[in-house]
């Protein structure tokens, strides 16, 4: 068996039916064609649920041996920092810019070169603006008054 699989497997299943749970509870779900408010937070909750029994099944089928080992202290800053900022800057900046830093704060997690950072960071805004935007049509600024500019 392999613990730190099965640990990351329970932790999955954990947060997955917590979200299953609440978006089931909390909110109408309506149907494919008439989504609700909890139909994306259930869809997302049983796609991590998948995930964690997919860990859970490799934890069980081999066998390493557990040697706990901590993240960097830049990663856990990096990582956990990140939504914090997109959440305080996404109005004053604007969405393009608050994602696109945001990307690159995460980036500080990883040690990768500036191209690969800058390639990912493009291709994160660029999907996003596509998504939520065009795709969703979230009634976001593209830019912020941060940047004095009112889109």
């Amino acid at each position: 068996m392999d613990i730190k699989n099965l640990l990351s497997s329970a932790l999955l299943l954990a947060v997955g039916s917590g979200f299953a749970w609440s978006a089931m509870t909390g909110m109408e779900i309506g149907t494919a064609r008439r989504m609700g408010p909890g139909y994306f937070p259930l869809i997302l909750a049983g796609i991590i649920i998948l995930i964690g029994l997919i860990i859970g099944v490799k934890g069980l089928m081999r066998s390493e041996r557990f040697q706990p080992d901590l993240a960097p202290l830049r990663a856990f800053i990096a990582i956990l920092g990140a939504p914090i900022f997109f959440g305080a800057t996404i109005r004053g900046l604007g969405f393009l810019p608050a994602v696109a830093l945001t990307t690159l704060l995460a980036s500080l997690a990883a040690s990768s070169r500036l191209s690969t950072i800058l390639l990912i960071t493009a291709g994160i805004t660029v999907f996003c603006l596509l998504v939520f935007y065009y795709g969703l049509g979230l009634p976001i600024r593209l830019l912020g008054p941060w940047l004095g500019m009112l889109t």
